[in-house]
């Protein structure tokens, strides 16, 4: 019976103990990394399950936070300072192939809608960009990534052609001062800059350039990845609500006012909304993680030598973890 006692008191003992250590782990505040300072209106998917509580509503803790760049973004999950990122994915596919990065897609934006434009009503052609300063974030960084991509489409013009200037996501600004008057712009982009006075002419679009292209990775460092699994589960879970959320027409208002960290004015923010629902921006019933797109995407990589020569480019199936996804699903229905 003595025997018997001290043992039932040490597991309750051992009990009492872990106890307070798996509430803990439970309630850890995960942080999702969201691209440009300002953020540029992708994010707006991430403000959206914070402020409608939908992060919360699956039961986890979740601070947007933004980066310079989705560049940095992944480095800083790497580096395990943040959970998860959203990122370039020709960025995330070269970090893979040529370095071995430990980091996983688990959601996927898979209609770019960058367009190469200009100011200036004399410059119309793609050609008229040799030799000029172009605005994008930063060098190697996603309108960086995307403006190497679309001149692929304008022939006898190389990336090296152009003198990139970084901005982070202040490039439409600078078009605006007259400080530049070629840059890789959002729709959004152009919006702003058109209710300035100023109209924007398009150069070259990537759903025209390169249809298979696909624009960022939701990703998380692998070995994070298995130890907070469920973690992750939800934090897909609230983007997905908040992609079906954003649908809704009659939810436009409170999108609108939910994407007030991007910067933008409220009008301008529900006609952007329209125009990036109406491109399958975000995606509503799948994982936005296509392997036609992705693999295209590699292989383009591996052809401008964004994939080191020599290196064995990633596989889909060492990309993406679509299981994540699945079961986010399966939580929102």
């Amino acid at each position: 019976m003595r025997r018997r006692t001290l043992l039932i008191a040490a597991l309750l003992c051992t009990a009492a103990l872990a106890a307070p250590q798996a509430a803990s782990a439970q309630g850890k505040k995960m942080i999702v990394a969201v691209p440009g300072i300002p953020p540029i209106f992708a994010s707006v998917i991430a403000y959206v399950a914070e402020k409608e509580g939908l992060f919360k509503k699956f039961g986890v803790d979740v601070e947007v936070r933004p980066f310079d760049t989705g560049t940095a973004a992944a480095r800083a999950v790497l580096a395990g300072d943040i959970d998860v990122a959203m990122s370039p994915t020709p960025l995330i596919i070269n970090q893979i192939s040529n370095s071995g990065a430990n980091l996983v897609s688990i959601y996927g934006f898979p209609n770019p809608d960058w367009i190469l434009a200009s100011t200036d009503a004399a410059k119309t052609s793609c050609k008229d960009v040799v030799g000029q300063s172009v605005g994008v974030d930063a060098v190697g960084a996603a309108r960086s990534l995307a403006l190497r991509t679309m001149l692929t489409g304008c022939p006898g013009v190389k990336i090296e052609d152009v003198q990139q200037v970084a901005l982070s996501s202040n490039t439409a600004p600078a078009m605006i001062a007259g400080q530049l008057k070629f840059g890789v712009l959002h729709l959004d982009d152009v919006a702003v800059i058109e209710a300035q006075g100023k109209k924007v002419q398009t150069l070259l679009a990537m759903k025209n350039t390169n249809p298979t292209s696909h624009y960022l990775l939701t990703v998380a460092r692998g070995d994070r990845l298995k130890e907070n699994r469920d973690g992750f589960v939800k934090v897909v879970a609230g983007l997905i609500a908040a992609a079906r959320f954003m649908q809704d027409p009659k939810n436009a208002d409170r999108v609108a006012d939910d994407a007030a960290p991007i910067g933008h004015d409220k009008a301008i923010s529900k006609a952007a909304l329209k125009q990036f629902n109406d491109l399958g921006f975000w995606a509503v019933d799948n994982d936005g993680l296509e392997r036609k797109k992705l693999e295209a995407v590699t292989a383009l990589q591996q052809k401008v030598g964004g994939i080191t020569a020599g290196k064995e480019p990633v596989s889909y199936e060492r990309l993406v973890d679509q299981s994540i996804w699945r079961d986010a699903n399966a939580m929102v229905k």
